[in-house]
């Protein structure tokens, strides 16, 4: 099988925010796919290897204004869109680097909370 490599794709992602109702789609940009890698068969002395993801190479932010807040709620959230990609170490300043993490549209609001 061939897995797709390290590229932008086309992402529905959700908006939401405290003080604000419902979640927000909106289309970005994202980086996705597969990275070569090595790892070394055996230790290697007073050498690190690291695990190569698909991260952003060079983003920008978008605005968006959610309605329906509360009074005093600032209803604009950021999001990132991503102009390029690359194989790289992961970034925690700008990537979920979990093994396995929410989806892209997950919506807290969206759970009912029983107390």
């Amino acid at each position: 099988f061939q897995l797709p490599l390290c590229q932008l794709t086309n992402q529905t992602i959700s908006l939401e925010k405290e003080g604000c109702f419902g979640c927000h789609p909106v289309e970005t940009t994202i980086c996705s796919g597969h990275c070569f890698t090595k790892y070394p068969v055996g230790p290697i002395r007073f050498s690190k290897v690291y695990q190569h993801v698909c991260t952003y190479q060079n983003f920008s932010y978008k605005t968006f204004e959610l309605p329906d807040c509360l009074p005093g709620v600032d209803p604009i959230v950021t999001y990132p869109v991503a102009l390029s990609c690359r194989c790289g170490r992961c970034s925690m300043d700008t990537s979920d680097c979990t093994f396995e993490s929410l989806k892209p549209d997950f919506c807290m609001n969206d759970i009912t909370f029983y107390y």
